[in-house]
């Protein structure tokens, strides 16, 4: 069984060693599927653009889907698009922690020609009824300022000026939003938001074979000066505890939140052999250890150039040009839409140049970093706000018999991962 304390993790990561040098083999990750009731997000910023891009986890009837988004602006059906899910799979591969093993060079070899040692690593096996008419309000309380279809979603963009208006009217138009959500949106109607509603055609839904809702990925992107995601109305749908991964994509900066403590999962610890076959159990206890000593804390597991991976996992060598596409690049610097300002008031959006991608893709410019926190209905009181942060490098470096340094340091680059790492000692003659 994996031991759960913190202390017993440190200890097995400083046995010590008189290993020279060693190369590794990727052997596996610690993916968003580890926890329970995990959320997981990708936002991509550029100047005052977010794209915020969520993966849909709903395990419930098709027809009890809704989802209401506070978002600053009047979104129209060009702002809106449903993604292939295995984006999520492959950015979620990426950013995961991971478990490498190493094995122990010859420490009496004979001379040849120097080379690296520490060679990339290679990858090892390791139903709703048609949208009915909005029901009559007697006053303008809410409005709708939009609605259209974008995939299996039916959506509606509305205004409110009262939030007991608008819980009324969610209801009575058959969103079944759970009880206490007025109290959750009174501070968004006050700041003047707008709120993206949307529910599902069930003559569009697929499903698994296990009769599972499949539900498509939803991206959408708007304009404002706040770098935030809202979470306080996703917190009335925990049941406990639940897990939020934030995948960030700006280019050549990593994120941190502004208003909640920030802290780094302990990484380059040595664990011993048995951990290739309960990494999972063994970085859950991990980060529940860390989260329990940093309460309402958010956790950096990874920041590094979205290109590249050292080690890379499952046959990756980072995100692609498409990839990158897929997640907002495609409208980062402008759409060409028409969006509402602050006062509703419509504004042209620029139209960006077309530009002929270069070889490889943009992928260099961006860099990945993934924030994971874990909170209640309790626990997180405030939505995420997000700022720029200095690069940080950690969970890099071959072992050359001392400890190699369990946090981050601020740097030029940022090159920041959760690694843990089995040594596998020299066997042959000495």
């Amino acid at each position: 069984m994996v031991r759960t304390l913190f202390a017993m993790v440190m200890a097995m990561a400083l046995i010590p060693t008189s290993a020279e040098a060693f190369c590794g083999f990727y052997v596996g990750g610690a993916d968003s599927k580890l926890f329970n009731n995990a959320t997981q997000v990708v936002m991509m910023r550029e100047g005052s653009r977010t794209v915020l891009s969520m993966a849909n986890n709903y395990q419930g009837p098709a027809a009890d889907f809704a989802m209401v988004v506070p978002v600053p602006q009047v979104l129209q059906k060009a702002n809106v698009k449903t993604l292939d899910p295995s984006v999520f799979d492959r950015i979620d591969t990426l950013g995961a922690p991971r478990l490498v093993e190493y094995y122990e060079q010859d420490p009496c070899p004979k001379p040849r020609p120097s080379y690296d040692r520490m060679k990339a690593p290679s990858a090892r096996a390791s139903g709703m009824r048609r949208a009915r008419r909005p029901a009559p309000m007697k006053k303008a309380k809410v409005k709708i300022e939009a609605q259209f279809k974008v995939g299996e979603y039916d959506i509606v963009i509305l205004s409110a000026t009262d939030s007991s208006a608008l819980d009324v009217w969610l209801r009575q138009n058959g969103y079944k939003i759970p009880r206490g959500a007025e109290k959750v949106l009174r501070p968004y109607v006050a700041s003047g938001m707008k709120f993206f509603v949307a529910k599902v055609d069930i003559k569009k839904v697929r499903y698994d074979a296990s009769g599972k809702t499949m539900l498509s990925p939803l991206r959408f992107h708007y304009d404002t000066d706040t770098f935030s995601l809202p979470v306080r109305l996703g917190l009335l749908n925990s049941g406990g505890e639940q897990d939020l991964i934030v995948n960030i994509l700006a280019k050549g900066k990593r994120y941190e939140v502004a208003n909640y403590r920030n802290v780094f999962i302990p990484t380059n610890l040595r664990v011993r052999e048995k951990v290739i076959s309960e990494f999972g159990p063994f970085y859950a206890s991990l980060f529940d250890s860390v989260m329990r000593r940093n309460r309402g804390a958010v956790v950096t597991e990874y920041s590094w150039q979205a290109s590249g991976c050292d080690p890379c996992p499952g046959g990756m060598s980072g995100l692609s040009f498409r990839d990158l596409q897929t997640l907002g690049a495609d409208v980062i610097g402008g759409g060409g839409l028409q969006v509402a300002g602050p006062r509703g008031k419509r504004r042209a959006m620029p139209r960006p140049r077309r530009r002929r991608p270069p070889m490889g893709g943009n992928a260099g410019a961006f860099v990945l970093t993934r924030l994971h926190t874990r909170y209640t209905k309790k626990s997180l009181g405030r939505d995420l706000v997000f700022r720029a942060a200095r690069p940080v490098v950690g969970g890099r470096g071959s072992y050359q018999g001392k400890r190699l340094p369990h946090g981050a340091k601020t740097a030029s680059f940022n090159n920041f991962q959760g690694r843990y790492y089995i040594l596998h000692r020299w066997k042959g003659a000495v």
